[in-house]
C-alpha cells in the first residue's frame, strides 16, 4: 500500500492544483447536466443507431477533448502531439460510441427467452474483440515500449491490490443501500422476464457473469492500457485525468454515486497503471469490484 501512496504523492506534488480543481470541476458539470436532465436515457431512447452513435461521440469527444485542452492551455513547455496522437485522440471517443450504440441480435435457437440469452452470453466478448482489434491495431503508432499495452508487464506485489480490493468493500456494502444500486444491479437480473430471478439457473447465471467480465478486460485494456499507457510517449501523465474524465462519462445512466467516485477510480487506477506499466492488477481488483456488486446486489435483492 506503501508504494500506491507513493505513486499518488509522485502525481500529485507536481501538479497544477488550479488545473486539476478546474477539470475535476468540469466533470462534475457534466455529471450534474446528464442526471439533472436525464441525457443518457434520451441518447438510449432514440430509435436512430446513428443518432445514437453520433451523441455518444459527441459525449466521450468532449469528456476526452476538453480536459486535454485545459492542460495545454496551462502548459508553458507543451510536448509534441503529432498526426497519429490527433487521429488516435478522435478515434478513440468514436470507437466507445460504437460500442454503445452496436446491438447484436442473433438468431440462434427457436425459443425466444434462449436465444435472448444467448446473444446476452456472445455481447460482451464481441464488444472485447472489437476493442481488443482497435486497440492492438494501432501497435505501430505506440511504440515498441508500450505495444502490448500492460497485458504483459509484472505488477510486484498482488498482496496491494488485495488490499485494494478490501479497502472498497465498505463502499460496495453501503452503495447497496442506495435505491439507484438495487434498480441496477444484480445485472443478471436482466435475464430473467418480468423480473423473476428465480428462473434463471445456476449454469445460466455463472455463464452470464464470465459474459459480463470480459467487458472489464475491455474497459482495462481501452482506459488504461491504451489510454494511458499508448499516450505516455506523447503526452506522459497529463492523459491521467482526460482518460478519467472519459471513463466517467461511460458510467452516465449508472448510479449516480457510482458515477462519481469512478473519476476518482479512473484517476487512482491510472496513476498505478502508469507507474507500474501493468493493468493486470488493476484488472484483478476491477473484476473483483464488478462481481462484488453482482453479489451483493443478488443478496439484497433476495
Amino acid at each position: 500500500m506503501n508504494t500506491i501512496l507513493a505513486y499518488i504523492r509522485l502525481y500529485l506534488q507536481p501538479a497544477d492544483k488550479k488545473l486539476f480543481t478546474g477539470i475535476s470541476l468540469f466533470c462534475g458539470a457534466m455529471v450534474f447536466l446528464n442526471y439533472h436532465f436525464d441525457l443518457s436515457r434520451l441518447i438510449e431512447k432514440n430509435n436512430s443507431a446513428l443518432i445514437k452513435l453520433f451523441a455518444w461521440y459527441g459525449v466521450f469527444l468532449v469528456a476526452l477533448g476538453v480536459p486535454l485542452l485545459l492542460i495545454r492551455s496551462r502548459q508553458t513547455n507543451r510536448r509534441n502531439c503529432p498526426l497519429p496522437c490527433i487521429v488516435l485522440l478522435f478515434l478513440a471517443p468514436l470507437v466507445f460510441a460504437l460500442k454503445y450504440t452496436l446491438s447484436f441480435h442473433f438468431s440462434i435457437v427457436a425459443d425466444g427467452y434462449l436465444n435472448h440469452f444467448w446473444n446476452k452470453i456472445i455481447s460482451w466478448p464481441l464488444f472485447l474483440l472489437m476493442i481488443s482489434a482497435f486497440v492492438f491495431g494501432t501497435r505501430p503508432w505506440v511504440g515498441q515500449e508500450e505495444s502490448w499495452f500492460g497485458t504483459r508487464n509484472s505488477i510486484g506485489d498482488w498482496k496491494t491490490y488485495g488490499l485494494l480490493f478490501l479497502l472498497a468493500l465498505p463502499l460496495v456494502a453501503y452503495a447497496s443501500l442506495q435505491p439507484g444500486f438495487q434498480a441496477v444491479y444484480p445485472q443478471f437480473r436482466n435475464l430473467a422476464v418480468a423480473g423473476n430471478m428465480e428462473q434463471i439457473s445456476c449454469w445460466q447465471g455463472l455463464l452470464f457473469e464470465g459474459s459480463y467480465g470480459t467487458d472489464f478486460i475491455s474497459i482495462e485494456l481501452f482506459f488504461r492500457g491504451f489510454l494511458v499507457l499508448a499516450f505516455t510517449k506523447w503526452l506522459g501523465k497529463d492523459m491521467i485525468l482526460p482518460a478519467a474524465v472519459f471513463y466517467c462519462s461511460i458510467h452516465f445512466g449508472k448510479p449516480v454515486a457510482e458515477c462519481i467516485s469512478s473519476f476518482f477510480g479512473g484517476i487512482l487506477l491510472g496513476i498505478i497503471v502508469y507507474h507500474t506499466r501493468s493493468i493486470r492488477g488493476v484488472l484483478a481488483v476491477h473484476l473483483g469490484m464488478a462481481w462484488m456488486m453482482e453479489v451483493v446486489g443478488w443478496l439484497v435483492a433476495s
